[in-house]
């Protein structure tokens, strides 16, 4: 088998292929990335480094298995469907996709690209593999490090999942025998809100509205579709999209993901 992981070294995608490593040999995998300078350390390991992003093209030649991590970006949807295309065209016999919660019915922004791309990687009739992920601890831990917490969640729940637990799934279920055809559902154990993560770093949150959160985003210098795009997920917090804790993530990894609570230890260390 050759395994061909796209944007290996991203922060997601680096840790995919950390953990490929630990199950198959380095001459099967293949990496696509859009520098390979950033790639020198895989290719010493004896990884093929392949130039190429979602929009300039990926070269699937000769991959059995393409783990397609999904891109940013306001145009994503339709270079993804392109790569999907091109995978096909070359005989990939396995697409397994990063996706996000319940990307079909979702009423998060995000989600719209996700479904439309798992609607064309279904339609090729290739074996696929969606693994829809939470939102990660990452995204939110490093915040704690500036002081209190300003979000537009409220006091909705969110269930996060540590961004190595949901490489790690990746990686089994590119691996592993029994994943083809299955659509996962991956969060982290539990369901917290910000007050309580703003608790356990000794600090506070405060709950804003949409608008205010927005307004404030935009006025860090986020560009307006990100300030969007992160307003949008906040609010959707603060109604209970992300609240729901699933059992895919423990099952696939064999053991309990890693809780919030570690990984605002490991932040604040």
């Amino acid at each position: 088998m050759k395994y061909l992981v796209t944007g290996a070294t991203g922060h997601l995608g680096a840790r995919v292929v950390h953990h490929l490593l630990a199950r198959v040999p380095a001459a099967d995998i293949a990496v696509s990335v859009r520098d390979p300078r950033k790639a020198e350390p895989l290719a010493t390991q004896g990884i093929e480094v392949r130039r190429g992003d979602f929009a300039t093209g990926i070269d699937p030649t000769g991959i059995d298995s393409l783990l397609l991590i999904s891109a940013d970006g306001p145009d994503r949807a339709t270079t993804q469907r392109a790569t999907v295309r091109a995978a096909v065209a070359a005989g990939v016999r396995h697409i397994a996709y990063t996706s996000v919660t319940d990307a079909d019915t979702s009423p998060v922004a995000l989600a719209a690209d996700h479904k439309a791309t798992e609607e064309a990687i279904r339609a090729t009739g290739v074996a696929h593999t969606f693994l829809r992920n939470g939102m990660y601890h990452e995204n939110y831990t490093p915040a704690l490090l500036q002081g209190p917490l300003t979000t537009a969640a409220g006091t909705g729940r969110i269930a996060t999942a540590a961004r190595d637990d949901l490489a790690q799934a990746a990686a089994i279920a590119l691996t592993e025998p029994g994943h083809h055809g299955k659509t996962y559902e991956l969060t982290g154990p539990t369901a917290w809100t910000f007050d309580e993560l703003a608790a356990l770093a000794g600090t506070t949150h405060t709950a804003v509205t949409p608008e205010q959160r927005r307004a404030a985003l935009v006025g860090f210098g986020l560009p307006e579709p990100v300030a969007d795009l992160l307003t949008d997920i906040e609010a959707n917090i603060a109604t209970g999209v992300f609240a729901e804790v699933r059992p895919d993530l423990a099952t696939l990894l064999g053991h309990t993901p890693t809780p919030i609570e570690d990984a605002v230890k490991t932040t604040l260390a």
